[in-house]
C-alpha cells in the first residue's frame, strides 16, 4: 500500500460544525506550551493536536518508567526509559507531521524561561503535583507576560480546572504559598485546586497517599477528564468564544460521585472556608489521620 498523505483540512474535519473553518484555520497557528508530559500532560498535548493546533512548546526532563503505565499517555513497553518529550514528539507528530514543536529536555527552568514563553498564546500546566517552585516560578512569568494559564487536576475520578487570567488574580494570590514551609504549601495547593473535595469520600485504600513520601493513587480516567476539560478550556481562549471563569473561581467534575461543583473563594486560601479546608487537610499531610 502508498504510504498516506498528510492533508490537514480532511484530517480535522471533523472538527468543523463545532468550530467554524475560520476558527479551525485559528487553532492552527496557536501555540501552546505545556510543562510536564506525564499523566496529564501527554494526554493535553495529543488532545489538542487532533483539536488541529500545530504550535507547541513541551517541556519534561524525565524518562518512561513501568510505574507510568497506569495512566500516562505515553507510558509503554515501547517507550521504557526513552525521554518523555522525545516519545511525545513523535506521537504528535504521528498524527500531524506538519506540527511545529519546540522541545526542552531540562523540564523548565530559569534558564529556558523566556524561550519556553516565547510567542505562547496560553500556558498549560502538567507538571508533577510536587513540583511547586517550578509551578510557581510559571504561572508568575505567565501572569507577567499576559499569558492566560490554565491547569486541571486529577482528582480521584474526576477533576478540577483553574484559569489563571492575566487580568485577573495570579497564582500566588489564590494560593498564598510564599514564605511558607514545603508542608504547608502543599497542603494549601491541594485546598486551592479542590475546594468541594468532591473526591475523599471513595479513597478506599487512605494509607496510598503519603504525602511525607511525595507520593498518592492516580486514575486514567481522572487524567482523561483533565484533558478534555483543558481542550475546551484552549479552544474557548483561543476563539475567544464562550465562558472562562477566573480564580477564584474553581470547577471540579467528579465521574464517580456524577456531580458537577462550582466554587468561589474570593481571597483565595484566606477566605474562611478555605481555612476551615486547610484543619481537615494538615493532619493527612503530617501522616496522621483526617
Amino acid at each position: 500500500m502508498n504510504a498516506p498523505r498528510f492533508d490537514y483540512d480532511t484530517a480535522f474535519s471533523r472538527n468543523i460544525g463545532w468550530v467554524l473553518p475560520e476558527e479551525q484555520q485559528r487553532l492552527k497557528s496557536a501555540r501552546i506550551a505545556i510543562g510536564g508530559l506525564g499523566g496529564v500532560g501527554g494526554a493535553h498535548l495529543l488532545t489538542l493536536v487532533r483539536l488541529g493546533i500545530e504550535r507547541f512548546s513541551i517541556a519534561d526532563f524525565d524518562v518512561f518508567a513501568v510505574h507510568n503505565f497506569n495512566r500516562q499517555a505515553g507510558a509503554m513497553m515501547s517507550t521504557f526509559g526513552q525521554p518523555k518529550a522525545d516519545v511525545l514528539d513523535r506521537m504528535a507528530k504521528d498524527i500531524n507531521p506538519d506540527c511545529d514543536i519546540r522541545l526542552f529536555h531540562e523540564g523548565v527552568t530559569r534558564d529556558n524561561l523566556g524561550a519556553f514563553l516565547d510567542g505562547v498564546d496560553v500556558y498549560v500546566d502538567g507538571i508533577d503535583f510536587f513540583a511547586l517552585d517550578a509551578r510557581r516560578m510559571i504561572f508568575a512569568a505567565c501572569h507577567a507576560r499576559g499569558i492566560p494559564a490554565i491547569t486541571a487536576a486529577p482528582l480521584g475520578i474526576g477533576a478540577s480546572l483553574l484559569y489563571f487570567a492575566p487580568e485577573r488574580m495570579s497564582f500566588e494570590s489564590y494560593f498564598k504559598l510564599d514564605g511558607l514551609p514545603r508542608q504547608e504549601q502543599l497542603a494549601r495547593f491541594i485546598a486551592g485546586l479542590s475546594p468541594a473535595m468532591l473526591q475523599r469520600h471513595y479513597l478506599v485504600a487512605p494509607d496510598a497517599v503519603n504525602f511525607v513520601a511525595e507520593s498518592g493513587p492516580s486514575t486514567v480516567m481522572a487524567c482523561n477528564l483533565c484533558s478534555g476539560l483543558i481542550g475546551d478550556a484552549v479552544l474557548k481562549l483561543v476563539l475567544r468564544r464562550g465562558s472562562l471563569r477566573p480564580v477564584p473561581w474553581a470547577m471540579q467534575f467528579d465521574a464517580h460521585k456524577q456531580r458537577l461543583r462550582f466554587t468561589w473563594r474570593p481571597f483565595g486560601n484566606a477566605n474562611p472556608l478555605q481555612r476551615m479546608l486547610l484543619w481537615f487537610i494538615r493532619p493527612r499531610l503530617r501522616g496522621k489521620p483526617a
